[in-house]
């Protein structure tokens, strides 16, 4: 086992080496994750970001973009022959289709690769030809990218922290009561095993529908071709004194171990780990609408998932030695045509406060890291109507059922504060404000020539991912 993983390591750092050497001195390639946590809008952002860097007309906010030194843009397979290629014709015919809809949401690792043709600019830009920089985006689903923090626990101290953190979680009670009700030193039965699994996902599921974002193990929601194996039928069990050989903790802290080793290693080292910049979409809108307990476990799970992130400058001789770090984070709000323009602002400054606590750690370590509120693909109009001697601010969009509905979410505070306060002290509800959140359905289309799909920044956010390598 030790000398497989030394020679697994070499090889890796072969291929590191290579393609640093080729990034270098041909053509660059930067990778970018997009991940997000549940109904974030990963799929739509990924399909509007390449249709508006494929036609560029509504990108002013991209300087390479604005200035007319991109001269082509164009997919290319990708590099990756075993990762299954990011559907972006089907999901773009879904937005653009007559009776436009949202397309299927993200449920495994896909890749698709954005060739730019870009003239250099500076004072030397009249004397360079122009160069070809490989855009390699890499969708991931955001419940993965939270099982990176298992490589570090063991099954007890897992265990540990997930009965602890939903023990006064109505959804959760179920399960707790089966664990309860469960002697974890008795000798192991597979029927008790497959039960509790079961009622682990359950609760998962439904912790996911209320809005909480600490969804792990992300396999059990999205098992896929693993559904039924061993490595996903376990579920966190109070320790106890003595666990015998055979019994069913040992059997449990097994499989745990196997989901660490088999699932999450493979992923952390095929695809995570080779990540140059990282774009993490954020329901912070939805989490609000669901309260503060939702609220404060958002914020907990983007620090988790900015611990998880190895952020740093790569330099030409850390990339050869060291593997790749994440050099840029934007921790994006999605959802931002719910909102009337006048609430981006507070949005976006709630985003920031929820990322301080973590921010921090990243920019000591040489990453830059950003918040913003964008919407990928824009849904709404806005409007502006007198309400009981008053001017209120309201979204217009198309329901699922083909309605137009107006639609006032609420107004967001202007302090911060008002929001994290609450959150952090585990209140069960806003006292003084009420934050709803409404579904909309795209809105029908119609592109001129060389538009790409309307948007809220998302020019400004591939700016601060990219703009510097173009």
């Amino acid at each position: 086992m030790i000398l497989g993983d030394i020679a697994d390591g070499l090889t890796r750092g072969v291929e590191r080496t290579s393609d640093a050497i080729s990034g270098a001195l041909f053509e660059p390639t930067v990778r970018l994750g997009v991940t997000g946590l549940s109904r974030a809008g990963k799929t739509v952002f990924i399909t509007s970001l390449v249709a508006n860097l494929l036609d560029r007309a509504r990108m002013p906010g991209l300087a390479a973009a604005q200035q007319g030194r991109i001269q082509a843009a164009y997919l290319q397979p990708q590099p990756d022959d075993t990762v299954p290629r990011f559907d972006y014709e089907t999901h773009l015919a879904a937005l653009t289709a007559p009776e436009p809809h949202w397309p299927a949401s993200t449920r495994a690792v896909s890749q698709l690769r954005l060739s730019l043709r870009v003239k250099p600019d500076g004072l030397l830009a009249g004397l360079q030809n122009p160069r070809t920089i490989h855009l390699d985006i890499v969708d991931y689903p955001g419940e993965w990218l939270l099982d990176l923090e298992l490589l570090d626990l063991s099954y007890a101290e897992w265990s540990r922290q997930v009965l602890e953190r939903i023990a006064e979680r109505s959804s959760a009670a179920a399960f707790i009561e089966a664990a309860g009700a469960t002697d974890p030193a008795t000798p192991f039965d597979e029927g008790t095993a497959r039960a509790l699994a079961a009622s682990f996902t359950a609760y998962l599921n439904a912790a996911r529908v209320a809005g909480y974002s600490d969804c792990t193990p992300g396999r059990f929601l999205l098992p896929g071709e693993m559904e039924g194996s061993p490595a996903l039928t376990f579920a966190p069990l109070p320790q106890p004194d003595r666990a015998p050989r055979r019994s069913l903790w040992r059997e449990m802290e097994r499989r745990y171990n196997a989901y660490v080793r088999g699932v999450v290693k493979p992923f952390f080292r095929d695809h995570f780990a080779r990540i140059d910049r990282q774009v993490v979409l954020v329901d912070a809108l939805g989490a609000i609408h669901h309260g503060p307990r939702a609220t404060e476990d958002l914020r907990r799970a983007m620090a988790d998932i900015l611990a998880a992130f190895r952020p740093g400058r790569n330099g030409f001789l850390s990339q050869l030695f060291l593997g790749k770090r994440v050099e840029r984070i934007l921790f994006a709000a999605t959802k931002a045509d719910h909102l009337h323009q006048a609430q981006h602002g507070q949005l976006a400054a709630i985003m920031e406060a929820l990322l301080k606590d973590a921010k921090t750690r990243a920019d000591f370590a040489g990453a830059k890291t950003a918040a913003m509120a964008i919407a990928s693909l824009r849904a709404t109009v806005q409007e502006r109507r007198d309400h009981q001697g008053k001017q209120l601010d309201l979204v217009r969009g198309r329901l699922a059922d083909g309605r137009q509905a107006a639609f006032h979410p609420g107004d967001l505070p202007q302090d911060p504060a008002r929001i994290l306060s609450p959150a952090r002290e585990g209140a069960e509800r806003w006292l003084d404000a009420d934050y709803q959140a409404m579904s909309f359905a795209p809105a029908s289309l119609s592109l001129k020539p060389g538009e790409g799909p309307p948007h809220i920044r998302l020019d400004q956010a591939i700016q601060f991912l990219i703009g510097d390598k173009l």
